[in-house]
């Protein structure tokens, strides 16, 4: 930021590394402000602030809900090196000359601080003021903001566990029952890193007169508190699809991938901002609320403890590439257009949606509209039988 005066020709902050992205806890933050004037000018002082804070604002009703938090707080009188000051500690700066004051602090420890955040109702950010006092003459600012990024390693044994769950519901018509439909899923381990691919086993299970769809997701929760209120806010991030469960039929995911897309690390130490990630599994069952599994994730700092999944990533590719029409059951006779029924087109990535909610309620998704047409029929040299077994399968 440069700050235009009748005096002051030029006022502003540069840090010693412009390259650099972001600061850790721990770090040394250092730079100059820089000062040149266009006619003799005395200054009192120079100061530097340097900022921390997170700040949540949103209306609720007629109640505007307001929250803050500090996480750093540094304050400075910079000084010119080698320039004459008055017995009040004032000097004077003369046109032709640039004047730096040198300035460098400390970040707090790893853990005290919280990486930097800009979201819909709340942010955390960090900056620097530079301050310089005249006699007789208002005080100039300027100011320059700068990234913290706190590392968050998901190399540890609470997050290198598999974690899974089960559910099931009970469909109905009219208030007449008509089946259920039921999932089972599990993946590795809960930690994670923007690149990797998440692995999913999972079996759905369709004893209801419906056709169901199963599907699974990757969503961000951001939470605001101000107030003793809490906002909520759902994010689709990316989301995969399977094939249709007929009636009396199961099909099971072995080792189906959902790629986590470049995000920002979890954020869980700030205390009013809250960003946490899930794997939401689900059933969608038409006329019908979903079936949902969700299995909480925490998403690291890029890496720092991240797996290389390119060739699990390389060899899952090929694999549902060489499973899909395998996973179709062939006809006695080739098809035709007329005879596929199947929607076979596979989820596009999602435009993020911001749904706002207070409380538990359900999410809402975003279904794109068709892009894609139907593939054409498969001659039968193109279906491959992998294993000799077929996907769908019957209930048991």
């Amino acid at each position: 930021m440069v700050a235009m005066a009748k005096r002051v020709k030029t006022f502003h902050i540069q840090f010693t590394d412009p390259s650099k992205t972001f600061y850790c806890g721990g770090e040394k933050v250092s730079g100059r402000v820089s000062v040149e004037v266009n006619e003799v000018t005395r200054v009192s002082a120079v100061k530097l602030l340097a900022v921390g804070s997170a700040k949540v604002e949103y209306a609720k009703g007629k109640q505007r809900c307001r929250q803050a938090a500090e996480y750093l707080r540094h304050e400075e009188v910079l000084l010119l090196d080698e320039q004459p000051a008055d017995s009040d500690g004032s000097v004077v700066l003369r046109p032709g000359n640039k004047y730096e004051y040198m300035f460098g602090f400390e970040l707090p420890q790893q853990g005290q601080l919280v990486s930097s955040y800009k979201g819909k109702f709340g942010y955390v950010q960090y900056y620097v003021k530079a301050m310089m006092e005249r006699p007789q003459q208002p005080t100039m600012e300027c100011k320059k903001a700068f990234e913290v990024e706190e590392p968050l390693d998901v190399n540890t044994p609470d997050l290198l566990s598999p974690t899974g769950g089960s559910k099931e519901k009970k469909v109905t018509c009219m208030f007449i029952p008509d089946g259920q439909v039921s999932l089972n899923a599990k993946i590795d381990r809960r930690g994670f890193c923007e690149g990797e691919d998440i692995c999913i086993n999972a079996k759905f299970e369709n004893t209801c007169s419906r056709i169901v769809v199963p599907k699974a997701a990757i969503i961000a929760k951001h939470t605001y508190q101000a107030n003793g209120r809490t906002k909520v806010c759902r994010q689709k991030l990316s989301a995969v699809r399977g094939n249709h469960i007929i009636s009396g039929m199961c099909d099971a995911w072995q080792g189906k991938t959902i790629r986590v897309p470049k995000i920002k690390p979890s954020m869980l130490g700030c205390n009013i901002i809250r960003v946490e990630y899930a794997l939401t599994i689900y059933i969608h069952i038409p006329g019908s609320e979903k079936l949902i599994l969700e299995l909480p994730l925490v998403i690291g700092t890029a890496g720092l403890g991240s797996r290389s999944n390119s060739v699990s990533s390389q060899e899952g590719s090929v694999s549902s590439a060489s499973q899909s029409w395998a996973s179709l059951r062939m006809p006695s006779s080739p098809p035709s257009y007329c005879d596929i029924s199947r929607d076979c087109r596979l989820d596009q990535p999602l435009t993020p949606l911001l749904d706002d909610f207070d409380g538990d309620d359900s999410p809402i998704f975003m279904n794109p509209p068709p892009t894609f047409q139907f593939p054409s029929p498969p001659a039968y040299t193109e279906a491959e039988e992998v294993n000799g077994n077929a996907r769908m399968l019957p209930v048991c």
